[in-house]
């Protein structure tokens, strides 16, 4: 089983936290949320999220993926932590997938993962970053790098994860159960 670590900082985009972690848990992914100091999380439109464990005690674990919620200023939290920072580059130069939507994409480009990648993010957000190659697309995958525009997109963003973490039968499994048109 694949497991996934998905960090959660004040100011996150609840839409994309939720929709991320619910997917994945229904593809049977463990999925491991982590506060970035401990107690509730507080989200960019108010909602409250409980993670399961703070960022230290979840670091002590290895993980097959790291996705990032967007939001802000919960991508800039992310962004500001040196953690993050650290656990991103050790997933990369391991081979393993990172990933984030909406502006949490230059959380990636500040930990150089997306340096020589086509990436995609919120609008803005990744403009102008010399050795990125910005796309327009919902959702991006280069290589074990995968990235998302925003809110609208968090579905298709966490069915992607979940095929490749799972396959393309599990992730057809999780849609049809979702009843998409």
């Amino acid at each position: 089983m694949s497991k996934v670590l998905v960090p959660l900082a004040d100011g996150c985009e609840e839409l994309e936290a939720v929709t991320i972690i619910d997917l994945l848990r229904r593809a049977d992914v463990e999925v491991v949320t982590a506060g970035l100091k401990p107690g509730i999380v507080k989200a960019s439109r108010g909602v409250q999220l409980v993670p399961d464990v703070t960022l230290d005690v979840a670091l002590q674990d290895d993980y097959d993926m790291v996705v990032l919620p967007g939001g802000m200023p919960g991508a800039s939290h992310l962004k500001e932590d040196a953690r993050i920072l650290a656990l991103l580059k050790k997933m990369a130069a391991a081979g393993k997938y990172t990933a984030a939507i909406c502006a949490a994409p230059m959380v990636l480009a500040e930990a150089g993962v997306l340096d020589g990648k086509q990436a995609t993010s919120y609008p803005g957000f990744l403009d102008a970053l010399p050795g990125v190659t910005v796309s327009a697309a919902a959702v991006v995958q280069d290589g074990k790098v995968m990235t998302s525009r925003g809110p609208g997109t968090a579905m298709d963003f966490a069915l992607a994860l979940v095929e490749v973490l799972t396959g393309s039968e599990k992730r057809q499994q999780v849609e049809a159960a979702l009843v998409r048109p």
